[in-house]
């Protein structure tokens, strides 16, 4: 499964943000996509998703237009994790099941169900099960989420800012989950990250976008100190703790 951005512009309403964007991204790989706020990462990822139409270009799946797909074909392929939603009275359980909709006739059936129960066993969340998302935290809240996308069986999935209200340990969940899934099913995974060191270790590949358009696109061997200047107008240093990759700011970097 191939998703390709091609001379892609995107934006809002008739705003461009985003232009040129070329973009083959791999099976079996997470994409980081990075770069300053307002940068266009959202934006990028919600034109990745078909939620918006590219002002010019195209995005495909496997060659095929995604403007020529239905929405429920596309449902059955991508799933999108925001950086935030409005809870509702649903339980977490029926949220998850959500997830299965795509591949629904006129109810759940074993499969659905147990892929629910699955998706909750992952990330944890069985003793939330029957808890309304109008009363978990954030974190809580942004695992369910996690959980959906996970349990709709995607050949794509595109998350934006996935950890952001995670502790350690659940940011740490949701990484492994990811990659494990990447990994495994031959997953495209897309993941808009803000912190380096973590997308260095979250990502295989990474996009850097820069004044409105892909600035590079590098593995990790690529990330370095030029780049990040470049990209954020900040020196950092790179190392290592405990064997995991650590990229410390140093300071604003001097104006070219």
């Amino acid at each position: 499964m191939t998703l390709c951005a091609h001379d892609v512009a995107c934006g809002h309403g008739r705003r461009e943000v985003l232009r040129n964007v070329d973009l083959p991204l791999q099976k079996g790989l997470v994409t980081a996509v990075l770069g300053v706020n307002g940068a266009g990462k959202s934006t990028l990822l919600r034109c990745l998703g078909g939620l918006i139409r590219p002002l010019r270009g195209r995005v495909t799946l496997d060659g095929r237009d995604m403007a020529a797909v239905s929405r429920r074909q596309i449902a059955r392929r991508v799933a999108y994790v925001p950086q935030s939603q409005r809870p509702d009275s649903l339980t977490v359980f029926e949220a998850v099941l959500l997830g299965r909709r795509p591949h629904m006739g006129l109810g759940p059936s074993r499969r659905d169900l147990a892929a629910v129960e699955n998706g909750l066993t992952a990330l944890g969340l069985e003793p939330l099960a029957f808890k309304r998302l109008e009363d978990l935290s954030g974190g809580e809240l942004q695992k369910t989420s996690i959980a959906r996308a996970m349990v709709q069986e995607p050949d794509v999935l595109l998350l934006d800012e996935p950890t952001a209200s995670l502790d350690l340990k659940n940011t740490e969940d949701v990484r492994a989950i990811v990659r494990r899934a990447a990994a495994a099913k031959g997953l495209t995974a897309v993941v808009v990250l803000h912190d380096l060191s973590q997308a260095l270790r979250f990502a295989d590949v990474f996009v850097l976008l820069r004044r409105g358009r892909v600035h590079a696109v590098l593995d990790r061997s690529g990330l370095g100190p030029q780049v990040v200047r470049e990209v954020y107008g900040v020196e950092v240093a790179f190392g290592e703790v405990g064997g995991h990759p650590v990229v410390m700011p140093l300071g604003v970097a001097d104006a070219a």
